[in-house]
């Protein structure tokens, strides 16, 4: 489907006044676009893999809306949402809502400094959401191991290292984040060939899958999410494994007798769980029952806030000693070992 692009030159003080305008007059489901980073507040504790880089922030901004544009819209008429009307009032053309906008932005003035107010026009067809991120995905590096996705071939320079592929998909996982990243250099330190690895979270199965990779005889995976299942299943098949290699289940390890039964007790030599602090917390109380004496348990997902809160709760259970902490950036993980 094609789409009549209307695209405002604003200002980032605008931006919210500029939004309720057109909210007002109707119009739904806007875009914004501006050139201001996020702060470190703002994505401290966030899962966030993938950040472009910008431009330098000149304080300029674009906020846009969409009309279709299959048909002639310029005397097409059409209702706009829910703005207020008289019951004899005509639907607007496009030529009338725009005359709205504009007086809409003078009246601004008053308030703010809307900028330029310009309004561009453009044509533009659905656009692949899902995989537009994409562009951003490349090969990179974890120490020895080469991170690919799917759709990117194996840099010459590269050739060398072991090679986990990757379709991340809907489920989070790309390896690019700093506690995917802290877990594998600790899955590099521990992992010996023929483990028995279990990975509570799996997501896309990057950690469960490098394990393998690094000579783990089998794998076992849990989490709450059916699509995080099926991402795990893909990717072991883009790294020449199977279902027997790395068998995945969809319940919570914690507190789900039936998923506790189904993984088994005293089975692990190492377990993963890239998560969140509180249920790593909460994970500290049962996993050693499934984990073999000696076994390893690397933990990540942690902000620095609350490493101090993980490190208490290993340290309280007499089943584990040896921990140990490392971080990255304002990431933590905590690796501790089965007496």
């Amino acid at each position: 489907m094609k789409w009549k692009k209307f695209t405002i030159e604003t200002t980032t003080e605008a931006i919210d006044l500029v939004s309720d305008m057109l909210s007002e007059l109707g119009i739904q489901g806007i875009e914004i676009e501006d050139n201001v980073p996020l702060t470190e507040n703002e994505t401290k504790g966030m899962f966030i893999d993938i950040l472009p880089e910008l431009p330098p922030d000149d304080g300029t901004a674009r906020v846009s809306f969409y009309l279709s544009a299959d048909e002639d819209t310029k005397n097409a008429t059409f209702q706009c949402g829910d703005a207020p009307r008289q019951a004899d009032e005509p639907d607007l053309t496009e030529e009338a809502l725009l005359a709205r906008v504009r007086e809409g932005l003078e009246e601004l003035r008053m308030f703010c400094n809307p900028g330029t107010g310009v309004i561009t026009v453009s044509e533009t067809e659905d656009k692949d959401w899902m995989n537009s991120w994409k562009e951003y995905f490349k090969p990179f590096t974890v120490d020895h191991i080469l991170i690919r996705p799917s759709w990117e071939e194996i840099p010459e320079e590269h050739k060398d290292k072991l090679c986990i592929t990757i379709e991340p998909g809907t489920a989070f996982g790309t390896g690019t984040h700093e506690t995917t990243q802290l877990c594998i250099r600790q899955l590099e330190k521990y992992v010996k060939p023929g483990m028995e690895v279990l990975d509570v979270g799996c997501g896309s199965g990057i950690l469960g899958i490098t394990a393998l990779k690094l000579g783990a005889a089998h794998a076992a995976g849990t989490d709450l999410d059916e699509s995080a299942l099926s991402g795990t299943r893909e990717n072991c098949l883009l790294n020449d494994l199977t279902e027997k290699d790395f068998h995945v289940i969809q319940g919570n390890i914690i507190d789900d007798k039936e998923i506790q039964d189904a993984i088994g007790y005293e089975k692990y030599d190492l377990v993963t769980a890239n998560i969140l602090a509180p249920v790593i917390v909460a994970l500290t109380g049962e996993i050693a029952a499934h984990m073999k004496s000696g076994a390893v348990i690397i933990t990540s997902g942690i902000v620095d806030e609350r490493e101090e809160e993980v490190v208490r709760a290993f340290r309280s259970n007499p089943a584990f000693t040896d921990i140990q902490v490392s971080r990255q950036n304002e990431w933590v993980s905590v690796t501790a070992k089965k007496v």
